[in-house]
């Protein structure tokens, strides 16, 4: 039952919208800054969260992860193009931010592999 979890995946949604509008206010852009993925990542705590606490059912993990599935290559698409215009006419203050998440991801990139051990059926 795919509907379960949708509460939690909405509510994460508005936290999400809500820190990344409030984010762009502050720096003075009119628009969402990051929502999406600030809803992912409080998404990813609020179920770890509820999980831990036995809060959550089989129904309503996997209705969260049929929903994460859709979620990602949906709303992040949808995401990506909203504010291209705005954040290049926004200056160099937009492309910097793009460029030094990019950098640091990649920077990043080594020091969190070596923090995941990889599982016996892995080959790499």
């Amino acid at each position: 039952m795919a509907i379960y979890g949708v509460a939690l995946l909405s509510a994460c949604m508005f936290i999400g919208v809500w820190i990344g509008s409030t984010l762009g206010y502050a720096l003075g852009l009119p628009s969402d800054v990051g929502g999406v993925g600030f809803a992912m990542v409080v998404l990813m705590l609020a179920s770890e969260y509820a999980d831990k606490k036995g809060w959550m059912t089989d129904a309503a993990n996997s209705g969260i992860k049929f929903w994460s599935a859709m979620y990602i290559p949906i709303v992040v698409a949808m995401a990506m193009n909203q504010n291209v215009v705005a954040a290049i006419k926004g200056g160099p203050c937009a492309i910097l931010a793009g460029i030094g998440a990019v950098v640091v991801m990649f920077a990043l990139v080594r020091p969190l592999a070596a923090m995941v051990k990889p599982s016996e059926d892995w080959e790499g």
